[in-house]
């Protein structure tokens, strides 16, 4: 699938508020925390569509990253509440893309991101196509 008016309702919205422990010395949430945000938002938004990590393992489907890019803007800080903006930009051949965008309670832009996940059979660990029901879950307009 390489058209993305396709994927146009992908879309969601996740809420994450920065823990003490995640800040550093200078008060900033520390950047390596991004990569679990993302994951987070990823998880929550593929549920939204019916869509469950759990089960998928369980049927013997990984989603390992392959790239993941991202751009800092603006800190976030100890206590804000960050909304992760998340869409699903590729849907293709053994490939998912996520853009990200996540946004402070100010609704000050803090960073873009980018990930690239690849459908794997967990046994041979080789790519394997999109399963054809997540294929369903994620073009339907519901």
């Amino acid at each position: 699938m390489s058209d993305l008016s396709a994927l146009s309702h992908l879309v969601f919205s996740t809420k994450i508020r920065v823990r003490y422990s995640e800040t550093d010395q200078m008060g900033y949430c520390y950047y390596g925390n991004y990569a679990s945000y993302f994951e987070v938002a990823r998880v929550e938004a593929l549920r939204e569509k019916g869509i469950e990590y759990k089960k998928l393992e369980k049927q013997g489907v990984l989603l390992p990253v392959k790239r993941f890019e991202i751009n800092y803007h603006q800190p976030a800080l100890y206590d804000d509440e960050l909304e992760i903006r998340t869409k699903i930009v590729l849907l293709e051949g053994v490939r998912i893309a996520f853009e990200y965008e996540t946004y402070n309670g100010q609704g000050m832009l803090l960073n873009e991101a980018f990930t690239l996940l690849v459908f794997v059979d967990a046994i041979s660990q080789k790519p394997i196509p999109i399963p054809n029901t997540i294929l369903s879950l994620l073009t339907s307009n519901e």
